[in-house]
């Protein structure tokens, strides 16, 4: 029987009266790369949020490894790493002085912490940036460093909310070999994105969600069918606009 990495059973979240994710239940087999896509404001934020321990479910579970989150979080938090979308760093340290900060948060070794941490700045390419303040770095840079900071630990388990967004394509390609490896040797990766061809290039699995609802999961195979995974997607979600009205948008 296979191992599953996520198990999310039922998330729901509401703000006010907009419901977020409705119900939603979504099992990641350890030893995927998991792509989860959507449209802005289809509640992929609020799900993975709720799944790794930053914002608290209304109803439902989310199990790290077999360690319900909200129930066992210091268990559940040991074998997972989250690079969040929009949670700010100490921007104050340097590179260098956060990835480290990262690793003796975690009661590892200091020594190791050292070693990894020099690691982690090589293959990122920020080596000669690591006594910068994260302040200074570029958007890039930052999405990098962060990136560092939730693998320093090797967790079993690693979410990235949109890892290649300002990402330039160098750093992006490496990221991805640093990401491939990782599950090769045993890791699980849920990765959001908006970068359809991407996730189907790079993914084994993929969720689709719209308005808070789970459309589609399964293989990229399974979810794409015939078509290519981005016509699929707009299958699911909808929303195609019509171009008609935009006559004089011509230079001929």
């Amino acid at each position: 029987m296979n191992q599953i990495a996520l198990d999310i059973r039922g998330l729901a979240k509401q703000f006010g009266a907009k419901i977020a994710v409705n119900n939603v239940s979504l099992q990641v087999p350890a030893g995927s790369f998991y792509g989860l896509v959507g449209p802005n404001g289809a509640g992929k934020t609020t799900m993975l949020s709720m799944a790794t321990g930053l914002l608290r479910p209304d109803s439902g579970q989310a199990l790290v490894n077999g360690v319900d989150i909200w129930a066992d979080p210091q268990t559940a938090k040991a074998t997972l790493g989250v690079l969040a979308d929009g949670v700010r760093q100490f921007d104050r340290l340097t590179g260098r002085q956060l990835v480290t900060y990262s690793g003796l948060l975690r009661g590892m070794d200091r020594a190791e912490v050292a070693q990894r941490t020099e690691d982690l700045l090589r293959v990122m390419d920020l080596v000669s940036d690591g006594d910068k303040l994260v302040v200074d770095y570029s958007a890039g840079m930052t999405k990098k460093i962060s990136l560092a900071t939730a693998m320093i630990h090797s967790p079993k388990l690693l979410v990235l909310d949109e890892p290649f967004e300002a990402v330039d394509p160098v750093s992006a390609a490496n990221i991805r070999d640093i990401l491939n490896n990782y599950v090769e040797f045993g890791g699980t990766v849920i990765v959001s994105s908006h970068v359809m061809d991407l996730v189907q290039r790079m993914c084994t699995h993929v969720a689709v969600i719209s308005d808070g609802v789970l459309k589609a999961q399964g293989t990229v195979d399974e979810v794409r069918g015939s078509k290519s995974l981005e016509d699929r997607f707009v299958d699911l979600v909808g929303g195609r606009a019509n171009n008609e009205g935009l006559s004089w948008l011509r230079t001929s």
